[in-house]
């Protein structure tokens, strides 16, 4: 695709190694929405580039087909980059409109690893302000038969929504715990001051307490 003058102009605002998430988001502040320029950003391939794509991308104009093109596009990114992308696309488009709220829920048995894990991260979404689910129940006996057999990237999601299912619906605490026992995901994981871990038991612990729950 032939760069535009404003998109190369941006592009050199860009570097790899220096550029921040805040630099993008005032970057994003001024241009706003600009689907064209977001489209030029991303064929870039550039992550940075790819990021502020994200941000300025027309939630409207968002199709099915399209976001099949940007995730086969994020799978050729290394698995770092391309989780912080799908995570990215979720928070700034994908969860803003009814239409591809629709989506994420259609995505739970994708043969994508990407849209599984939005698809669980979602539902992790839906409860990490405390907002009962009405399906929690049959949510969490789909973890219990699934997790242990799915790639990382989605275990760390579906693992998340049992972690916020077990701080909020105390009828479900216990049968969370032991799904973290008997998994030992993330167990004597090494979290940075002020982060929680994510082993489902201390995870819950600390989480609920907080809350008072």
């Amino acid at each position: 695709m032939k760069l535009s003058t404003k998109a190369e102009e941006i592009l050199s605002q860009i570097n790899e190694k220096n550029t921040k998430l805040g630099d993008l988001r005032n970057i994003a502040k001024e241009v706003k929405k600009d689907q064209q320029l977001a489209d030029e950003l991303w064929s870039s391939k550039s992550f940075f580039a790819r990021q502020l794509a994200i941000l300025i991308m027309d939630k409207k104009l968002l199709t099915e087909e399209g976001v099949d093109h940007l995730v086969s596009d994020m799978d050729q990114h290394n698995q770092n980059e391309k989780l912080q992308l799908i995570d990215w696309l979720m928070a700034n488009q994908l969860t803003k409109d009814k239409k591809t709220i629709a989506l994420i829920e259609s995505w739970e048995d994708s043969q994508s690893s990407l849209k599984r894990r939005v698809y669980w991260y979602y539902q992790a979404h839906l409860r990490w302000t405390g907002k009962i689910q009405a399906n929690s129940e049959a949510l969490l006996s789909k973890i219990e038969n699934k997790i242990e057999e799915e790639q990382p990237e989605v275990q760390w999601a579906m693992n998340f929504a049992t972690a916020w299912i077990g701080v909020f619906e105390k009828k479900y605490r216990s049968r969370c715990i032991a799904l973290g026992e008997k998994t030992g995901l993330y167990k004597g994981q090494m979290v940075s001051k002020g982060c929680t871990p994510d082993y489902l038991p201390e995870f819950i612990s600390i989480e609920s307490k907080k809350r008072n729950l």
